[in-house]
């Protein structure tokens, strides 16, 4: 937000329903990604701006999409960092395709993630959480193991992750809990299609800037569809750009070349 501000630019970065300082929903079973969009409509007109340049990370970025194809008058431009589009619907990602032990699949079954990661406080999750998703490899569990047995406290953190870092995201955690995080994105991710309305074009029209690091477990987990043709038809207006050696966390291991690119793509747009 600093680079961003420097170079001339207002920036807003709310915590979602659910998610650091903001409330819990009533019933979280019943969220979805159209909830997180609505939430971003809201604020925008809470504001009076009438359109944005949008920038998404993980599944933040899923909310950037589609707020794309759900209110395409309220956006400028994209900024997605280590996700690429995916078409919304059953097909999005088979299920039966993924490794059984894969976090994902687990955590489909009502309970099963609360549960595994009740079993450790908060700082634990989350240290847990940096260190196996920093990697390059999918994060998958042993037959009869959960995503947190693979938990080892002897792992340091990422050189770029400090234990200030760390204190800040579990206080944050320890307010919020995880069940909505849970929720969205995870089980939201394969439910609750219906809420995303009458949409009959899934193309993202808006110019799209995707960055990756090379050592980001999503895009060797999805490299192929990266370079499909079937993602540049629904994309059109996309540059992809890859940072040497950065992991999923690739903001956070690399915040100059991340900013630089930032604001870069955005005066491009002006």
């Amino acid at each position: 937000m600093i680079a961003l501000a420097n170079a001339g630019f207002h920036a807003i970065a709310p915590d979602f329903r659910g998610y650091g300082l903001s409330d819990q929903p009533s019933e979280i079973e019943k969220a979805s990604f159209v909830d997180l969009v609505e939430d971003v409509v809201g604020l925008l007109d809470a504001f009076g701006i009438q359109k944005v340049f949008v920038v998404g990370k993980d599944f933040g970025a899923m909310v950037a999409y589609y707020l794309c194809l759900l209110h395409p008058d309220r956006v400028r431009a994209i900024v997605n960092l280590g996700m690429p589009y995916m078409r919304p619907g059953p097909q999005m990602i088979k299920l039966e395709t993924l490794p059984q032990g894969l976090y994902i699949r687990h955590w489909q079954e009502p309970g099963r993630g609360f549960a595994d990661f009740g079993r450790f406080d908060v700082e634990a999750v989350v240290r847990n959480i940096y260190t196996l998703f920093s990697g390059s490899e999918l994060p998958v569990a042993e037959d009869g193991k959960e995503i947190m047995d693979l938990y080892d406290p002897s792992t340091p953190l990422p050189s770029w992750f400090t234990e200030g870092d760390l204190g800040m995201y579990s206080n944050l955690y320890e307010k919020s809990g995880f069940a909505f995080p849970l929720q969205v994105p995870y089980n939201a991710m394969f439910r609750n299609w219906s809420k995303l309305g009458e949409i009959t074009d899934y193309t993202i029209k808006a110019p799209t800037f995707l960055i990756l690091g090379t050592n980001d477990y999503v895009l060797k987990a999805n490299e192929s569809h990266i370079n499909s043709e079937m993602l540049k038809s629904d994309v059109p207006n996309m540059e992809v750009k890859f940072i040497p050696e950065g992991s999923h966390f690739v903001q956070e291991q690399f915040p100059e070349e991340v900013n630089k690119l930032l604001v870069g793509f955005l005066n491009q747009q002006l």
